[in-house]
């Protein structure tokens, strides 16, 4: 079975085993089975699945699950839908000459998180 893989080692997700209540949420709300949970507590199993969506997080009751929302693949692919040529991330990737490339968003967008 073939994996949807971002960039390798980049998502800001984090997990807590020792908050983990073991109620398996983050695993069901998650859209690319990256949090499972094994013998009663959670544990990443696919980081680079990633998308930073922050559904892990927004549904753990004990706080276990941190992800920095809005700044990885979700954001991305949720503005390109929208058709939104500015960016709520601190990279903006951009194509010239058939090449993507990025570059510092935080002057224009005024995050200053880069």
């Amino acid at each position: 079975m073939s994996r949807l893989v971002y960039l390798a080692n980049v998502a800001t997700l984090r997990l807590d085993p020792t908050r983990c209540c073991g109620c398996g949420m983050c695993a069901t709300v998650c859209p690319h089975g990256v949090l499972v949970v094994r013998e009663g507590v959670a544990e990443i199993a696919h980081l680079d699945g990633c998308m930073e969506c922050g559904a892990c997080a927004n549904n753990c009751p004990s706080g276990a699950i941190e992800v920095e929302t809005g700044v990885g693949c979700a954001a991305a692919v949720i503005n390109s839908i929208l058709g939104r040529t500015d960016s709520s991330c601190c990279c903006v990737i951009e194509k010239s000459d058939g090449k993507a490339s990025h570059r510092e968003a935080s002057s224009e967008s005024g995050s200053g998180r880069c």
